[in-house]
């Protein structure tokens, strides 16, 4: 009986695929597109909808196809398999693949090539939705020429922008580890895209490169507060730059409204916060608060309130780009001005340990004679300064990656 089982077992194993590598995910511009595996990539996610260990059970060489029209985003969805668990013989289920895909794209996909293909011919009506923000172009290399890439603001008012959005969120799911559809019939939401432009058979044409939805909060009695929600540049365009023109493009254009205080994000990742670093200091360094002079004499209001005035950005923020612009500002290898820089950083970063230090001292009073606190508290302060130091070494490595990045901007 066990050696059955084994063997059923070792058969069923064969039936689990990694969801990840089965998910094919393409956006096409040309027919041949959908035989080139150059343009194919995966997701770097797929719990959201396969579970937590990513598989999916009952098939033998299980591949979804995803397939997108570049620009508009029409969808091709089909599911091809080499073998697949019968309940008859095998008495096990295949899981229902198909309609877990269902649950997150829009109906309307086509599933057979020769329909996608039609489809594709007509791409050349697509157009943008909304208003141009942003031209900019940049230098491919493997094309040797220079491509443009447009940023648009656009909302639920522009015909057929609903349903683009629908099928371009569905991108969310492969890509941010937290992601949800977020309340399209809420007015407050604003939507910012970067698209490409490129040519096929002599006429212009767009294809979609990212996006970023932004929420207005409500702060009393006349302002809002602008949080930015989700951020994403699609793989086959990311490492470009995109994202620092998408961020500094939606940045400008709250900068020009008396109404915004200024602009936060919703639990934002390690990158986008690299990513906002670098935005937000090369939006600064220009302001008269953060010349050198004023940086050596330490964080100030005036700084908070010109950043906050002029280029809408919170307290918060401003103290790490006045910390990053000090760093490039200060002489590290003068033992005297680099001991000040890591006085002036630590003593933002020990701010927490030493509400916690308090609370731990509350807690131990009433628990503990006199010296036992004391000796705990030793053995915490050194482990303390050992995180703190840690952390500090961390933070500097961090900005001056961003310092680099501005050197080459």
């Amino acid at each position: 009986l066990f050696s059955g089982l084994t063997a059923m077992e070792k058969k069923l194993a064969e039936y689990k695929c990694n969801t990840n590598e089965a998910i094919q995910l393409k956006l096409v511009r040309f027919p041949e597109d959908l035989e080139d595996d150059n343009t194919t990539f995966n997701p770097e996610y797929s719990h959201q909808v396969f579970g937590d260990d990513e598989v999916a059970f009952g098939y033998k060489g299980l591949k979804i196809l995803l397939y997108y029209i570049a620009g508009n985003l029409s969808t091709l969805f089909r599911i091809e398999y080499t073998s697949k668990v019968n309940e008859k013989f095998d008495c096990v289920e295949a899981d229902d693949v198909e309609s877990k895909i269902r649950e997150i794209i829009p109906p309307g996909f086509c599933t057979n090539t020769d329909d996608f293909v039609s489809l594709l011919e007509k791409e050349v009506n697509f157009k943008p939705f909304g208003m141009l923000l942003h031209t900019y172009s940049i230098h491919n290399e493997e094309a040797g020429e220079d491509i443009t890439y447009q940023i648009y603001k656009a909302d639920m008012t522009c015909p057929g922008f609903r349903e683009y959005h629908e099928r371009l969120q569905t991108f969310l799911m492969w890509f941010i580890e937290t992601a949800s559809f977020i309340d399209v019939d809420d007015e407050r939401w604003n939507y910012f895209l970067v698209f490409e432009k490129y040519n096929k058979d002599g006429a212009t044409l767009f294809a979609t490169v990212g996006y970023m939805t932004v929420y207005n909060y409500y702060v009393y009695p006349d302002k809002t507060r602008p949080r930015v929600s989700q951020m994403l540049i699609l793989p086959p365009f990311q490492g470009e730059g995109h994202g620092a023109q998408l961020l500094e493009t939606v940045h400008r254009y709250y900068m020009s409204s008396p109404t915004v205080l200024d602009i936060t994000a919703e639990d934002p990742s390690e990158n986008y916060v690299k990513l906002r670093d670098f935005v937000l200091v090369k939006l600064c360094q220009d302001l008269l608060c953060f010349s050198p002079v004023k940086l050596m004499q330490g964080f100030s209001q005036e700084m908070v309130t010109e950043a906050q005035q002029k280029l809408k950005i919170n307290k918060q923020h401003t103290r790490r780009v006045y910390e990053i612009l000090r760093l490039r500002a200060t002489n590290m290898g003068d033992a005297e001005q680099s001991r000040s820089y890591r006085l002036d950083v630590k003593r933002r970063l020990i701010g927490p340990y030493k509400k916690k230090q308090r609370e731990l001292a509350k807690m131990r009073r009433c628990l503990r004679p006199e010296e036992m606190t004391n000796q705990l508290n030793q053995i915490d302060l050194n482990l303390q300064r050992e995180q703190l130091e840690e952390s500090f070494q961390q933070l500097v490595s961090d900005y001056r990656r961003v310092l680099e990045r501005l050197a080459q901007a």
